[in-house]
């Protein structure tokens, strides 16, 4: 089985590191190679939606497609596509959360996906969730670590401090600082942003003080 692998080097490395990756594993330079291929890992989805263009006409691969910030059905409707029995789930392939053995997806499609497919890449089943921004665990984390930037906004306290405390209090096996520098502020702001669009609930609301640290590593 050839398991086909695509995106950014950081974004590889980051999956190689929390996935035995097995040897049949292929990095594609070309994301018009998936034809080749019994499973597409599509790492940079998220950023790449348009790429449903290539995708949409083959019904044999199946596509592991990185969306966390939009869903799949976000993607069609973005490119103006009708879904037509295409193989594709979308997928949480965030730093950290890969290295679970169960792979967190949506499967909106409801398409039959074999165990042994998802064995050849690293996992031992998959735990579908609701086809939702965020799916589960970035959404629930993004949403701390966007609370915790309200309380230092505040000067309640400051972010080791906030993190020490989530740690011992809660026994999260990170406060949200640390997943901050984990995913990246780039990430995580974009994943807020894409939450807040799609439910303007005000707990996705990014806090003044996250999106000044954003804006300052832009001009960074």
């Amino acid at each position: 089985m050839k398991i086909g692998i695509t995106g950014s080097e950081k974004a590889v490395r980051e999956w190689q590191s929390g996935q035995d990756a097995p040897s049949s594993f292929a990095c594609l330079q070309d994301t018009k190679e998936h034809r080749d291929c019994h499973v597409l890992i599509d790492l940079d989805f998220d950023q790449h939606p348009e790429r449903l263009q290539e995708y949409a006409s083959n019904s044999n691969t199946l596509f592991l497609l990185n969306a966390v910030s939009c869903t799949l059905e976000q993607a069609f409707a973005t490119c103006k596509l009708a879904y037509s029995g295409q193989r594709m789930i979308g997928i949480n392939a965030w730093p950290i959360c890969l290295e679970r053995p169960e792979l967190e997806a949506s499967n909106p499609f409801s398409i039959q996906v074999k165990s042994e497919e998802l064995q050849a890449c690293g996992f031992s089943s998959a735990r579908y969730c609701d086809s939702r921004v965020g799916l589960i665990t970035p959404r629930i984390i993004c949403m701390i670590i966007n609370e915790a930037y309200y309380t230092v906004q505040e000067g309640t306290a400051e972010p080791d401090a906030i993190d020490t405390a989530m740690k011992l209090g809660t026994n999260y096996p990170k406060g949200p600082f640390e997943w901050l520098s984990v995913w990246g502020l780039h990430r995580v702001y974009k994943l807020l942003n894409a939450l807040y669009e799609d439910s303007r609930e005000e707990r996705y609301k990014v806090a003044a003080k996250l999106k000044q640290d954003w804006l300052r590593k832009q001009i960074q």
